[in-house]
């Protein structure tokens, strides 16, 4: 706080003239003494910076002069840099977080900060510059968060595959300070205190109580209009339109032809006379309602009215805030605030004028006007004394960093302020992993990079912890991830093994997995490109090859063979397979505690296979033979097997192609006895023997039938010699 009855030297150097103003303070109550404004002589300022110094600096110099006359030798002074140098941006970030835990508030600012640094970066592209962190950044406000591209009102604790944030921020150009400085320094005169214009104002007119309110502040001066918003108590956004009071004066000059300083005068005797005299350029004099005047000019204030508005609500995220003040010399344009308030869909109640009469804790020396152009530069007075904006030096890896201090001032606006890019602070995502699980291609991500470690003196801190001048901010970058550690087993679903018996033996049945071609246990790694095959299967036959029975699967087969070109199959020569006693088919899905019985198949002889296809070999008669039962046979069919011929103990396996072909059958004649009888003849036996068939003689080739009793007689010799 000044010490009583200190004076205070303020200086608004502004695009059309610079105001010194004289004040003093006694117990924290202001009064301005004097104030002093002179036009600039020549173009000197653009857009609020100084582009001809020794020109601005003589300016400064004869308000430094005039004012010494009558107060006594100025050696500092306080000033603003001017609002239409801040530079506005909106950006984007986004970033993955897929499989990453809950957002935490430390996620959400660093992804606000990357935000704002791509902000920073488009706002030195639009003005040529290759470094970014030529601009510092003053504040900034999120405009939406998204999660996975639909909006949602908070990140913290979410969780998907991307967060996205839209940021709207402002900074101010380094240069702008540093050519303020050259030109106070070539008036001689030091930097006392430095804040913004638009600062300055909100200070005097909006107290930090009634900054939780959206609030809006428009400072018109001639050349620009300077916007400030508060919100949730504190300055939210920045702006400027280039637009002000010369398209007002312009508008009157082009209607009424009057020279630019004529045009000026005439807007300015519209607040104060209902009946305005002019004259043209042709000397013509002539007086002229100040309804009509305002009627001519009102397109050209409808569309300062209409360019303000749309500046707004971009910086309020297309939202119109709850009140606007206008200040500045522009903001006396007649019917200004009416058109305002239409545009903004607002109360007309709600756009007001605000003079340096709304300024607690002022007053004002009689000779000086009240109007609201000098809101300003009383602002730059108080609130570069009580709020002024001071370079803070910090030490980032021990390497000092330089920061305005326009707001109190965290880890992250340092780190903003040395070019540091948020985005590479974090480890990177370890490789991905693309294999193959039956023969479907699945990634596996990388383990994410870490966080970085940030410390201020030492201690672990958050990016917004509050930073002071001197202290010491160490960074360490995060790790990166790991790449995937996963198991084959992690792949898939758990399957408890069954145990079954097979022929007695227990075997447990899981899982059949395969790597690369090769068979793999549940517990191995998977690595980069594998290809993997997982099949559980409890089909019976898949369980009986996977446990080393596949030459059953063979014997399982049905028993076919070809029997004169026809396919038949004989289940009676099959082999079986039997769970838990009863026959199964192949497609059987077997359960614990199965017991599985496997049956060999039979391989037939062709006598075998005739009879169960109820094919005779022979054709067989009964007789009797001297008493003697006797089966006489005839081959009645012959098989052959590929073209050979084959007997009726010959074995036939399963797919053999046989052909049958019938023989000629001819009748049983009693000569075919011979075949299956022995016959003796008598020793006493004599002469010639005698063929009986039922007790008639009959020679060999007569014909026999079933049941025949048949005899052969021997004569014999009953004598003696």
């Amino acid at each position: 706080m000044l010490e009583n009855n200190q004076k205070l030297f303020a200086l608004d150097i502004g695009t059309r003239s610079v105001v010194g103003i004289m004040l003093e303070e006694s117990d924290g109550n202001f009064k301005i003494i004097d104030i002093i404004s002179e036009e600039h002589k020549e173009r000197a300022m653009l857009d609020g910076q100084i582009h001809d110094v020794p020109a601005v600096s003589n300016v400064i110099l004869d308000i430094k002069e005039k004012l010494e006359e009558k107060h006594g030798p100025l050696k500092k002074v306080c000033v603003a840099a001017a609002g239409r140098a801040l530079k506005t941006q909106m950006a984007h970030s986004q970033m993955d977080i897929k499989g990453k835990p809950l957002l935490t508030k430390e996620d959400v600012l660093h992804l606000e900060l990357d935000a704002v640094q791509k902000a920073q970066s488009l706002a030195a592209e639009q003005q040529n510059e290759s470094k970014s962190y030529h601009y510092y950044c003053v504040g900034y406000s999120v405009l939406h968060y998204h999660l996975d591209e639909e909006e949602i009102g908070s990140l913290i604790d979410q969780q998907g595959d991307e967060a996205a944030v839209d940021i709207i921020a402002t900074f101010l150009p380094r240069v702008v300070v540093e050519s303020l400085i050259a030109a106070l320094n070539r008036a001689n005169l030091e930097m006392e205190a430095l804040t913004l214009e638009p600062i300055a104002a909100i200070n005097v007119l909006i107290p930090p109580s009634m900054r939780r309110l959206n609030v809006a502040l428009v400072d018109i001066g001639a050349g620009t209009s300077d916007i400030a918003l508060t919100n949730t108590g504190t300055v939210t956004a920045y702006g400027m339109v280039p637009t002000a009071g010369d398209e007002i004066t312009e508008s009157l000059s082009e209607q009424f032809l009057l020279d630019f300083p004529i045009a000026e005068k005439v807007k300015r005797e519209l607040q104060t006379s209902e009946l305005i005299t002019i004259t043209d350029i042709l000397g013509f004099e002539t007086e002229i309602p100040k309804e009509e005047v305002v009627e001519k000019i009102t397109p050209s204030i409808k569309h300062l009215a209409s360019e303000i508005a749309d500046e707004l609500q971009r910086l309020n995220n297309k939202q119109s805030p709850q009140a606007v003040m206008l200040v500045g010399g522009g903001s006396l344009t007649p019917q200004l605030p009416k058109w305002l308030s239409t545009f903004l869909n607002l109360p007309d109640n709600r756009v007001a004028v605000r003079g340096v009469d709304a300024i607690q804790n002022l007053s004002i020396a009689d000779n000086i006007d009240k109007g609201p152009e000098l809101v300003t530069p009383i602002g730059i007075a108080i609130a570069a004394r009580q709020v002024p904006v001071q370079y803070v030096t910090a030490y980032i890896n021990e390497q000092p960093v330089r920061v305005f201090e326009v707001k109190n001032l965290t880890v992250g606006d340092c780190l903003l302020g040395a070019g540091i890019k948020i985005s590479k602070l974090y480890g990177k995502p370890g490789n991905a992993y693309i294999i193959s699980v039956n023969g479907q291609s699945i990634t596996l991500p990388g383990g994410y990079g870490k966080a970085p470690v940030v410390k201020k003196n030492n201690h672990p801190c958050s990016l917004e912890d509050k930073v002071s001048d001197g202290d010491s901010i160490t960074i360490i970058n995060g790790e990166d991830g790991l790449e995937p550690n996963i198991k084959i087993a992690d792949l898939i679903e758990p399957t408890p093994p069954k145990t079954i018996y097979i022929n007695g033996k227990p075997v447990k049945h899981s899982l059949t997995i395969n790597k690369n071609g090769k068979k793999a246990s549940a517990n191995e790694k998977v690595q980069d490109k594998d290809t993997i095959q997982i099949t559980y299967n409890d089909q019976l036959s898949y369980v009986l090859e996977s446990h080393g029975f596949s030459n059953w699967l063979e014997q399982w087969k049905p028993y076919r063979i070809t029997l004169d070109g026809k396919d038949t199959f004989i289940p009676l020569f099959s082999g079986k397979v039997l769970v838990n006693g009863k026959e199964v088919k192949p497609s059987y899905k077997v359960e614990s505690n199965d017991t599985i019985t496997l049956q060999k198949p039979t391989i037939p002889t062709l006598g075998m296979l005739a009879e169960k296809k109820q094919q005779p070999f022979y054709r067989k008669i009964d007789v009797s033979f001297n008493g003697e039962k006797v089966s006489l046979y005839k081959e009645c069919i012959q098989v052959y097997r590929n073209g050979e011929l084959i007997q009726k103990e010959d074995l036939v396996k399963s797919g053999d192609r046989l052909k049958i072909a019938a023989k000629n059958l001819q009748q049983f004649i009693f000569q075919d006895l011979f075949q299956h009888v022995d016959i003796e003849m008598p020793a006493n036996a004599t002469g010639k023997f005698l063929l009986l068939r039922n007790g008639e003689e009959i020679s060999f080739h007569h014909p026999i039938y079933h049941g025949d009793e048949l005899e052969i007689r021997w004569p014999l010799n009953t004598h003696k010699k």
